[in-house]
């Protein structure tokens, strides 16, 4: 099994954002990972494009988990119709159960919270704190100036080039789940920390 467990976690955004296109490849992603028989790991909220991959999982058959911060699970964001809602009394708590429950990541287009979760995954797999792959799913070059932002980190010496290469892209999430199957990792061991 590519993906261990066989569940995606999915960051994106708790708005809609500007572009039909944005709630169209939520669709798209959600209805594939639940077409390939992975269950799908969400915020637990029911807005914006957090709302829509959940529901297009929901809708193909899917088993989507949310998990969610008790003080947004009171501001009646909390999606109610999934398969578990596991509510936490942390957004820490709720980003580690998150990584515990997938396989893998993708991030969607979303805000600084969809920046916050990606780049704190992306900077545990760098510490080798998880082995798990990690992708962009790129629509409508949404991702264009994080991507040249990395690339002038690897130039500027910040970054290793190998880290940078950790964060898969495309934009079809039939491709990208492909990608991310067939990346081979080597496994976590935080004593075994790359600069």
């Amino acid at each position: 099994m590519p993906f261990d467990p066989p569940r995606i976690t999915v960051f994106c955004g708790s708005r809609h954002g500007a572009r039909p296109e944005f709630s169209d490849a939520a669709r798209a992603l959600g209805r594939t990972i639940a077409e390939r028989g992975l269950g799908l790991v969400t915020g637990g909220g029911s807005v914006g494009l957090m709302g829509v991959v959940a529901d297009a999982a929901l809708e193909a058959g899917g088993e989507v988990i949310g998990v969610i911060p008790q003080v947004l699970s009171r501001a009646e964001v909390a999606h109610h119709g999934l398969s578990e809602l596991l509510v936490v009394d942390s957004m820490h708590t709720r980003k580690m159960r998150m990584n515990e429950l997938c396989g893998g990541f993708v991030a969607l287009p979303g805000g600084i919270g969809t920046f916050e979760e990606l780049f704190e995954v992306l900077s545990w797999r760098q510490l080798r704190i998880h082995a798990k792959p990690i992708g962009l799913y790129d629509v409508a070059g949404y991702w264009t100036g994080l991507r040249s932002l990395l690339d002038q980190a690897v130039a500027e010496g910040f970054l290793n080039p190998v880290h940078r290469s950790v964060l898969l892209r495309a934009d079809d999430p039939e491709l990208l789940l492909d990608r991310m199957a067939a990346e081979r990792i080597a496994a976590a061991d935080p004593d075994a920390v790359e600069p």
